[in-house]
């Protein structure tokens, strides 16, 4: 299925993870892609594995609007058009207990995960008004439910409140916001984390984490026409962990 025919699309934090298995499903899908990361030479390694022809690495860091304004506008030299924003970039930076975060660790995190996912569709806005595009940010179960690291998932909640207020703003202009929110993925971010990574997964009801292309899936579809009369929501895609835990051990076997 090529969804993405004469479409281009722009993925945050690219380069590896979530945002590189995102930026391969579109390309696969047909979409031009930018594939952008605050590691340009990465970026650039992951465009000319996509196809030079059909995508282009660039430097993004989502802390400068500056460096965003010149990605959108090296994407719409490139490709002439934009019709998907995919904020990807962020992740956890604040390591301390919440009662000794400082002003300093909450303004980085809200910075990161949440300022810098609304200067991207600050800037890419005028030219998905002009496509009739959409935006699909990734957040996290954590902005959703309480599964710790406060900073963190107070700025992954902003993310789903922004994306609602969007979406409800520039519906009528035929623009959509929509967002996915992932439970534990296998990421690089767990390379030296196996032990915690198979604990983890057992709480999950369908027996496994996630993978980077489950996700890449979810944005495919929200991203496309399949989903053209979807706008404003928060789609889960994490093995059901919201659910609660597997219980599968503590409940009574089924009936035969």
């Amino acid at each position: 299925m090529r969804r993405y025919e004469g479409k281009v699309a722009l993925v945050t934090g690219a380069a590896q993870g979530i945002g590189a298995a995102v930026a391969r499903r579109l390309a696969f899908e047909g979409a031009a892609v930018a594939v952008t990361d605050v590691r340009p030479d990465a970026a650039t390694a992951l465009a000319e594995e996509i196809g030079l022809e059909q995508a282009l690495g660039l430097a993004l860091d989502v802390g400068s609007r500056t460096a965003i304004d010149a990605a959108v506008a090296a994407t719409l030299d490139r490709f002439g058009r934009l019709d998907l924003l995919v904020n990807n970039a962020g992740g956890c930076i604040v390591t301390s207990e919440p009662e000794d975060t400082t002003t300093e660790d909450w303004h980085g995190q809200l910075d990161l995960t949440l300022v810098g996912a609304a200067r991207c569709i600050q800037a890419a806005l005028p030219h998905l008004i002009q496509s009739r595009g959409n935006v699909v940010t990734i957040s996290s179960v954590n902005g959703m439910a309480a599964f710790g690291g406060v900073e963190y998932s107070a700025a992954k909640a902003g993310q789903i409140a922004m994306t609602v207020n969007f979406a409800a703003r520039y519906g009528r202009l035929g623009v959509r916001f929509n967002v996915v929110a992932p439970g534990t993925v296998r990421t690089p971010n767990w390379d030296d984390q196996a032990d915690d990574l198979a604990r983890l997964e057992k709480l999950y009801p369908l027996g496994r984490i996630g993978e980077p292309e489950d996700i890449a899936a979810a944005v495919a579809f929200l991203g496309s026409d399949d989903a053209a009369w979807i706008t404003g929501h928060t789609l889960p895609v994490d093995g059901g962990v919201l659910t609660g835990p597997n219980l599968l051990d503590l409940s009574p076997p089924p009936p035969r």
